[in-house]
């Protein structure tokens, strides 16, 4: 099978299943940044020093993959020919809040708003959080279309805060500390003379 198929030439897509649409469908957009979220995914995991949270992102990686096909297919009822689907991961969003509970454990409380960066692998995590946002948008556009799309959403709006904690996380085993916002007018933010 080649990888090019020509058919989408004229600007539209075929669905997991069956039907075509345009590519600026937001069913598209959606399983589309979920893809994206995927390969930033796989960029950080390059970075991060922390082993068990390579592991842990690691298998997410795989269930991002589950809801793309979802999110790839026609609604139940559109198409009669929609595929046998991967299950969605809903026992995850469960792991995914303890895992966050085990991780601020350690972490010093938050008094102040965090900033994108500190080292390597948390500031690629921070990239993470913000593209996995706006699948979330995007997801929320198709998601009155069925129950599925919300255990998608419940799924990325918990995934986004693990992608954050997490960075705080390699911040803190790396000896780096996060990276505070300072309130413009307070004394740091005073122009050098």
């Amino acid at each position: 099978m080649k990888v090019y198929t020509r058919t989408g030439d004229e600007g539209e897509t075929g669905l997991f299943g069956g039907g075509r649409v345009l590519k600026d469908h937001p069913r598209v957009e959606a399983y589309g940044t979920v893809d994206e979220l995927n390969a930033v995914l796989g960029k950080a995991l390059e970075d991060l020093a922390d082993p068990v949270s390579r592991d842990r992102l690691s298998r997410l990686q795989h269930d991002l993959f589950a809801l793309g096909a979802v999110l790839a297919s026609p609604p139940p009822g559109e198409d009669r020919r929609r595929p046998e689907l991967p299950r969605l991961p809903s026992e995850r969003v469960k792991e995914m809040e303890r895992w966050m509970d085990e991780a601020e454990a350690e972490l010093p409380a938050l008094r102040n708003f965090i900033l994108p960066g500190g080292c390597a692998g948390a500031s690629a995590l921070h990239v993470c959080r913000t593209v996995c946002r706006r699948a979330e948008r995007r997801v929320a556009a198709v998601a009155a279309r069925g129950p599925e799309e919300g255990e998608v959403l419940r799924f990325l709006n918990r995934l986004s805060d693990l992608f954050f904690v997490l960075a705080r996380v390699e911040n803190l085993r790396q000896g780096t500390s996060d990276v505070e916002w300072e309130k413009p007018g307070t004394p740091d933010d005073e122009p050098e003379s």
